[in-house]
């Protein structure tokens, strides 16, 4: 049975190298999830991906249906997440284009989304325990498997989540670093904490594509981030194929 689901970001609409053995759509209480489910292997692992701006990148950051994603995951089996995305670098050592990062930390700036299952009068009012949003075992795989592969992904970081889909303004990013965020992207919230609700396990794979506003003398350059995808997404398969074996 698959337990572990990738969800891809940004310049990563399909899993290069997995062997497709079948595709779902799935129909949840939230409406349907952004693409069919992806079965199949990657590495002899039993995987199922899933993208999360749709098949053909067409849905943006605010629009995702995060719930219908993730409800969908977890009736299929799925018990650890690993989701990747691309983000902007604000601090030194994630600054770089191709920097690959484990977060531990996150921040919300989001707004005016489904952040979470238990609403409406007919549920419980819940509260979960978000101290340390990301699973530590999974996390900690990834973290191994960046050194085994010599990919030297950062050991930490604090992501923050903006609304989108423009980028963020030179002042709203000197904001966020007086936060302390180091990376900031539009798609880790509520990801991470609608899986914690439903009890998955789920970490973020993160790679800098860009330097985040004002932190280059040049302006963000779509050409440039997509050329940045196209070699980032290479190390992050990379990464992939390294850790899933110690993920089942």
């Amino acid at each position: 049975m698959t337990e572990i689901a990738i969800i891809g970001g940004s310049g990563l609409t399909s899993l290069s190298g997995q062997e497709i053995l079948r595709r779902e759509v799935a129909r949840t209480p939230y409406g349907e999830c952004s693409a069919p489910m992806v079965f199949g292997k990657l590495g002899g692992v039993e995987v199922l991906f899933l993208a999360r701006h749709g098949p053909r990148h067409t849905i943006p950051p605010h629009e995702v249906n995060y719930r219908a994603n993730l409800w969908a995951l977890k009736e299929a089996g799925i018990k650890n997440v690993i989701a990747v995305g691309a983000v902007g670098g604000i601090t030194a050592d994630f600054k770089q284009p191709g920097t690959l990062s484990l977060p531990t930390q996150i921040i919300d700036y989001t707004y005016d989304r489904q952040h979470s299952f238990f609403t409406g009068a007919d549920k419980k009012v819940i509260h979960i325990d978000f101290t340390n949003p990301y699973c530590e075992s999974l996390r900690s795989i990834l973290v191994n498997a960046s050194g085994k592969s010599g990919l030297n992904a950062v050991d930490g970081g604090t992501y923050g989540a903006t609304q989108g889909p423009r980028f963020e303004t030179a002042a709203e990013i000197l904001r966020l670093e007086r936060d302390g965020v180091d990376i900031v992207g539009m798609t880790g919230m509520p990801e991470a904490s609608l899986a914690r609700e439903l009890g998955l396990c789920y970490t973020t794979v993160a790679m800098t594509v860009n330097p985040a506003a004002g932190k280059s003398d040049k302006e963000i350059s779509i050409k440039e981030i997509e050329r940045n995808l196209s070699s980032g997404m290479a190390k992050v398969c990379q990464l992939l194929e390294v850790a899933l074996p110690d993920c089942v």
